[in-house]
This record gives C-alpha cells, sequence and structure tokens, in this order.
C-alpha cells in the first residue's frame, strides 16, 4: 500500500511568544531612534510638500515600493495629492507623468536601489524637489536628494539581518509622521476626511444627517395602558427590537426594548402578563434632533452605551436611529 499520508506539520521548538516580544522591542526601538536622530530636514521637507504646486510621487522597490504604497494612500486620504509609481514602471515611460510641479519621495533603505537610482538624473534635469528615505546618509539616492530623512535602524528584527522589518517599520512611521505634520499644518479636519470617504462609515457619520438615516415610517408605537401581549406584538412586528410608548405619539413617554421584555419575563414570571406598557417601559428615552449629523449620534449612542436613538424635531418624535 502506498504512503498516503501527507507531510508532516512543522512543530514550534521555539518559545513563540518570546520571540514576538523580541521583535516588539527591536522595532519600537527603531522607531524611537528616529524620534532621537530627527533634524531640521524633517520639517523642510514638510514645508517642501505644502508648496508644491503640483502632485506628490512616492516610489520604492520591493518592501520599500509596499510601505511607499501605504505612504502615497495616507497622503492621499489626509489632504495632500499623491500617487505611487513604481520605479520600474517609471523608468520605461511612466516618468512622463511627472511635472516638474512635483515633488519626489523616494524609499530605500540602502539608498543604493538601482531602479531608483537611474531616475536621479530625470528627476533632477526636471526640476523636482526630491525627498529621500533612506538608512544610508552616504548613499546615492541621499546625496542626490535635496532632503534626506533619515530612517536608520541598529539592527532588523530578522535574525539573519536579512529581511527588511525594523527598517520598514522604520520608514512607515516616517511616513505617518509627515502625513500627520502636513495635517496639522493644512488644519484637516474631520469634514475634509470625510469628503475623500464618502462610500463608507466615516462619509455617512460626517456628511449624512440623522433626519436621512433614521427610520421614520410605521413607528412600533404603543400606548402606556397597553397590555403586554401587545407591547409583545409591537415589538416583534416592528422591526425594530423596541416599542415606543406615547399617549399622543407626540413625544416619547418612554421605551421598551426586547430586553427589557426578557428582563419582566424574568422578574414578574406569570404575572407578566397582567402588566401594561407604563409598568415594563423605560421612562424618558435618549433623544436627537433629525438635523444632528451622525457622528452626533453614534457618540451619544457610546456615552449611553445603547444601540438606538428617538429622533426628534420641532413637531414631536419624528423616527428611530440605530447604529
Amino acid at each position: 500500500m502506498p504512503d498516503t499520508a501527507g507531510p508532516a506539520t512543522p512543530t514550534c521548538r521555539v518559545d513563540c511568544a518570546a520571540v514576538a516580544r523580541e521583535v516588539f522591542e527591536i522595532e519600537a526601538a527603531g522607531v524611537l531612534g528616529l524620534a532621537r536622530n530627527l533634524d531640521g530636514a524633517f520639517t523642510a521637507a514638510v514645508q517642501a510638500v505644502l508648496a508644491t504646486r503640483g502632485r506628490v510621487i512616492v516610489c520604492g522597490m520591493g518592501k520599500s515600493g509596499i510601505i511607499g504604497k501605504k505612504l502615497a494612500a495616507t497622503l492621499a486620504s489626509t489632504g495632500t495629492p499623491a500617487f505611487f509609481m513604481h520605479p520600474g514602471e517609471a523608468f520605461h515611460g511612466d516618468l512622463g507623468m511627472v511635472t516638474p510641479a512635483d515633488t519626489f519621495i523616494a524609499l530605500s533603505n540602502s539608498g543604493e536601489t538601482e531602479e531608483l537610482v537611474k531616475l536621479l538624473p530625470f528627476l533632477r534635469d526636471n526640476g523636482n524637489c526630491i525627498i529621500a528615505l533612506t538608512g544610508n546618509a552616504r548613499s546615492t539616492i541621499a546625496a542626490h536628494a535635496n532632503l534626506h530623512l533619515s530612517v536608520r535602524v541598529e539592527q532588523e528584527a530578522c535574525p539573519l539581518q536579512l529581511a527588511p522589518t525594523a527598517s520598514t517599520t522604520a520608514a512607515l512611521a516616517m511616513g505617518d509622521a509627515l502625513a500627520v505634520a502636513l495635517m496639522r499644518a493644512r488644519d484637516f479636519q474631520s469634514g475634509d476626511f470625510a469628503r475623500f470617504h464618502p462610500g463608507g462609515s466615516l462619509g455617512r457619520r460626517l456628511l449624512h444627517t440623522v433626519r436621512e438615516e433614521m427610520r421614520g415610517e410605521q413607528l412600533p408605537f404603543v400606548r402606556p395602558d397597553a397590555d403586554a401581549d401587545a407591547v409583545l406584538t409591537a415589538v416583534s412586528d416592528g422591526g425594530l427590537g423596541i416599542a415606543l410608548v406615547s399617549a399622543d405619539r407626540g413625544r416619547a413617554d418612554g421605551i421598551i426594548t426586547d430586553g427589557d421584555l426578557r428582563r419582566g419575563v424574568q422578574a414578574h414570571r406569570e404575572a407578566f402578563f397582567n402588566k401594561t406598557a407604563r409598568d415594563l417601559m423605560t421612562p424618558d428615552p435618549v433623544t436627537i434632533g433629525a438635523d444632528s449629523n451622525m457622528q452626533t449620534a453614534i457618540e451619544l449612542m457610546a456615552k449611553h452605551r445603547i444601540t438606538l436613538l428617538v429622533v426628534v424635531d420641532d413637531t414631536g418624535v419624528v423616527g428611530v436611529v440605530q447604529k
């Protein structure tokens, strides 16, 4: 019979948690080293980007390219027009996208990445401001850049000192520092951020009003003297998991959630069905104005540890909004 067993599953024979702690310590030390060695070039780089009349072009190869893509995306979403350019594609025609008004950010730990070095003559001739993020201040890229930001680390977390680990973390942190400094300099606000994220939850929270997001039709109202059976029906049929208790539907005197019903059954047992909505409700539910934005609504729900708000305007209760 042929042996159909698959390959044996490798067994970890090291203290994995200890390895993780060592990696965290090495990479944290690398980032803290950036803070100690920060010089005037950082402020000059921020000023250069602020003065850019075109766009910021971020370029890197391999792992540095992955960090560069993240930097370009962060800049673009926080008020600095930017895009990532692959150095290989740049050398084969994409340099046509680079205008003299653009600022060029080059990422290379060694500072000698061939694909980036090849671009330097064009960029210098084109009049571009070059900002280099390297781990070697004496490298070719650093020497030919207008501004050099050191991302040098003492050691990699990789035990062979080969795989970029601490060095890519340092480059990532330096890129984030640039982006955040630019946000502060531009006074970039949450509303600005939402403009660039209209399709996600950020856009919903910051741009949409409660009135736009609320449910305003067929609200599950019950009168204060409604019996428990009527309350159960309202909660079940309403599709919101609640019933609004109101004498005239102009205001919400109280709210009954499905949790209130469960607690009512546990507390009253057989006597539960003798109770009325007034007995079961939580009085004076938390409300919000219909023209408030969704960010305010979500913060209010978090503050009160609830998932639903009663929406009101000058006419009274007009809806319910949920997270």
